[in-house]
């Protein structure tokens, strides 16, 4: 879930860009103000002095700040990843029993299509692809570290996967069964809700692909779907209660 400060630095760096001066602590507490929310001039300025340390941020003296262009690019990031959550936010808020047993129905195709994927990825990926897949799942511990919304590498990993597996049938039957940008926030969401694990299953997977061992990427992806039917039957269970 994102804190309210995290929400705070997306309306100061969106300040900060709509503004060709410095800004200062004063300013924007009135601004937040305006909005309906009482924010102290300190506050804000613990709030500043933690960007400026993050590079966001740029102090001009008693003037105020500036934006950098890493804070500008931050600043895309974080609405990115703001609207996906309040996407996946509402998709729970409404799920239907019915609809989180459609979401097991669709793991176990899933499940069927990929263990195939990942034996011939095992077979065919070339240097280059396992690289792609080991620097992914490092770039997905590292968000999940951060407490960030990891889905968008969840369908990477799962693309790039297919790629490797150089078989464009079973690559198309993934993409005709729902495994999406849509699909995968709500299985991130739901996975963060029962503390389910992404990030060590992929490790395994990619460890077999590296390795050369069929079987073993097989084992390791029926694992891991698994692991993804249980969370869904676990948020399944909690939701009744």
């Amino acid at each position: 879930m994102y804190s309210d400060t995290e929400n705070y630095k997306i309306e100061i760096l969106s300040f900060l860009t709509q503004s060709s001066e410095p800004v200062g602590s004063g300013l924007l507490s009135r601004l937040f103000v305006s909005k309906g929310v009482e924010l102290s001039e300190a506050t804000i300025g613990r709030i500043l002095r933690q960007m400026d340390q993050d590079n966001w941020t740029l102090r001009i003296g008693f003037q105020g700040r500036t934006i950098t262009e890493v804070g500008r690019a931050m600043l895309v990031e974080l609405k990115t990843l703001r609207k996906r959550q309040i996407f996946s936010n509402q998709f729970i808020e409404t799920l239907e029993l019915t609809k989180i047993d459609d979401l097991v129905d669709i793991l176990v195709a899933r499940r069927a299509i990929e263990r195939e994927l990942a034996r011939l990825a095992a077979l065919n990926a070339n240097a280059d692809e396992v690289q792609l897949l080991l620097d992914m799942v490092t770039e997905q511990g590292q968000y999940e570290v951060k407490e960030r919304i990891s889905a968008e590498h969840d369908v990477m990993f799962h693309k790039l996967l297919a790629k490797a597996s150089k078989n464009k049938v079973l690559a198309a039957a993934m993409e005709l069964i729902g495994y999406d940008a849509q699909l995968s926030p709500i299985l991130e969401r739901i996975r963060t809700e029962v503390e389910g694990e992404l990030v060590n299953d992929h490790s395994e997977i990619v460890k077999a692909i590296r390795e050369r061992d069929p079987d073993k990427a097989e084992i390791a992806m029926i694992f891991h779907v698994d692991s993804l039917i249980s969370d869904v039957k676990r948020y399944r269970s909690s939701v009744k209660k």
